[in-house]
């Protein structure tokens, strides 16, 4: 198991008064069998009481307003997270023939996720994807989906800046490039495709020397933003992750915030305020070891209007 602080600072800078500021979060990470939040906190600056609550998904979801007016927004989200090694279930063997004798139930219970959606269109495009996968699979259901991952490492440059945070699947297909929404889009689209049930995973990946060369490692993760990557549906297996961008196994660096359809559903932090001010973001997450309880010893130390306005949404920050 590894134990992991994490600070994820998100500002707002406006060029003039704002006010009725609405805001939502999804910082919080999982508490569950393969990951334990033991502390998070939320500081906001102006100062602003808040309600939590659980979405469709079971994500933890946090609302807050600011309503007299104010020149900028800044949200600090802070916890920690012990990651943890869970056997798997295995079902390398399963077959397309056999997971066809189930479909009418994954269809049932599991529609949402297998149905296009706004980011993940069923394109003509992914077909050469599958059919790819196919080839090399041997029939096999995990085989197939792991080959599709490969094939989008392989064939797409990783590049900050190539998509922006609302493109969907079409435009790195049309690019050949992308960031790590953009990759867990095309490997959902994918396997959708093939009526394997997936779902979007918002998260932080640990920067591990050891694993990944310090270049890449800077591309990745930087100080930016956060990280994204897929988890397919096996029977037999249960939720299993690959991560694209990486072209590696999701395993312990891996920190899960949320799940949805795509990125619309999970959107770290998105919000609307009242005004006619423009505004500017930064993000800042900084994500590492927590070693010997660092973080919940810092934790524990700190818990702690123009006429006509227009309704503005704020600009929501892409997974890099």
């Amino acid at each position: 198991m590894n134990r992991y602080r994490l600070v994820h600072i998100t500002e707002f800078a406006y060029d003039g008064p704002v006010s009725e500021s609405y805001n939502e979060l999804r910082l919080r990470p999982m508490h569950d069998e393969r990951q334990s939040c033991l502390s998070f906190r939320i500081t906001t600056m102006p100062h602003a009481n808040g309600a939590s609550f659980r979405d469709a998904y079971g994500n933890s979801v946090y609302q807050f307003n600011v309503i007299p007016e104010h020149r900028g927004l800044r949200i600090e989200a802070e916890s920690i997270v012990l990651t943890h090694e869970v056997p798997e279930n295995s079902a390398e063997t399963l077959s397309f023939a056999e997971l066809d004798a189930q479909r009418e139930d994954l269809y049932e219970e599991y529609f949402e996720f297998i149905a296009p959606s706004a980011y993940v269109p069923h394109l003509p495009a992914l077909r050469e994807f599958s059919e790819a996968a196919d080839a090399t699979a041997g029939g096999v259901v995990r085989a197939f989906v792991q080959k599709v991952s490969d094939l989008i490492h392989e064939r797409f440059q990783y590049l900050q800046g190539a998509t922006h945070v609302h493109s969907s699947i079409a435009d790195a297909l049309s690019i050949g490039a992308g960031v790590c929404q953009d990759f867990a889009h095309l490997l959902l689209g994918a396997v959708r495709t093939r009526g394997l049930p997936a779902r979007y995973v918002s998260g932080y990946l640990v920067p591990s020397r050891s694993e990944m060369p310090e270049s890449k490692q800077e591309e990745v993760i930087g100080g930016q933003a956060s990280h994204a990557w897929a988890e397919v549906l096996i029977p037999g297996s249960g939720w299993i992750g690959f991560d694209p961008t990486l072209g590696g196994p999701v395993g312990l660096r891996h920190v899960r915030l949320a799940y949805g359809r795509d990125y619309g559903d999970v959107a770290p932090v998105r919000g609307v305020y009242k005004g006619h001010a423009g505004q500017s973001l930064s993000v800042d997450v900084r994500v590492r070891p927590d070693l010997d309880g660092e973080g919940r010893e810092q934790l524990a130390r700190t818990a702690a209007a123009p006429a006509a306005p227009s309704i503005v949404e704020r600009p929501q920050q892409p997974q890099q």
